[in-house]
């Protein structure tokens, strides 16, 4: 009888084991996807910190494109809504940034009907940091896209799906930006 006490023990302290392992490399992966998220916060926070230097640069020379202006800050502001939402609401967040991607873009292409904008060397100082601030938050897209695909796949796998379940970890969505967005507007303010 001591010898099926004993099996019964380390049946126990193999299944504890095996909780506590599955359990663990779940927690790790949700973390590392909440760091990827914050490192897309940062970006984008500097994005929206750079837009309304932007969009001052430019008032004055476009008294007649006020609408264009007004476009751009209410999109800089459902983005930052969205945004302080958190990982959680990454599809939103994305949604909101293609929006206001969209709306620089309107703006890029009116700056190019004014001459004096395009030689402004504040506007285009403010440019290239837009540029080098999409580049970076297309890098930690990346990233945070990658690690929602480890914790996804290890959350819907046999048999972390089991203990997932059990412990509440679920799938986080991807940070996605439209077809329409994917290509990268090419604004030209030296000519």
């Amino acid at each position: 009888m001591p010898s099926v006490v004993w099996i019964l023990l380390i049946v126990l302290a193999v299944i504890a084991l095996f909780l506590i392992f599955v359990y663990n490399g779940l927690v790790r992966l949700r973390n590392q996807v909440d760091e990827a998220w914050n490192q897309i916060s940062v970006q984008l926070k500097r994005r929206h910190d750079l837009i309304p230097n932007l969009v001052n640069a430019v008032k004055g020379y476009m008294q007649f494109e006020q609408q264009t202006l007004q476009n751009v800050t209410d999109a800089r502001a459902s983005a930052v809504a969205a945004g302080a939402r958190g990982p959680a609401q990454a599809g939103e967040a994305a949604a909101a940034e293609n929006a206001l991607t969209g709306a620089l873009r309107s703006l890029f292409a009116v700056v190019e009907n004014y001459p004096e904008l395009k030689a402004n060397a504040n506007v285009l100082e403010l440019q290239e940091e837009l540029t080098t601030t999409e580049n970076q938050i297309g890098f930690a897209r990346q990233h945070y896209n990658a690690t929602v695909r480890e914790l996804n796949t290890s959350v819907q796998t046999f048999p972390n799906v089991l203990v997932a379940g059990l412990f509440g970890f679920g799938e986080r969505q991807y940070f996605q930006i439209g077809e329409a967005d994917a290509v990268v507007p090419e604004v030209n303010l030296s000519t």
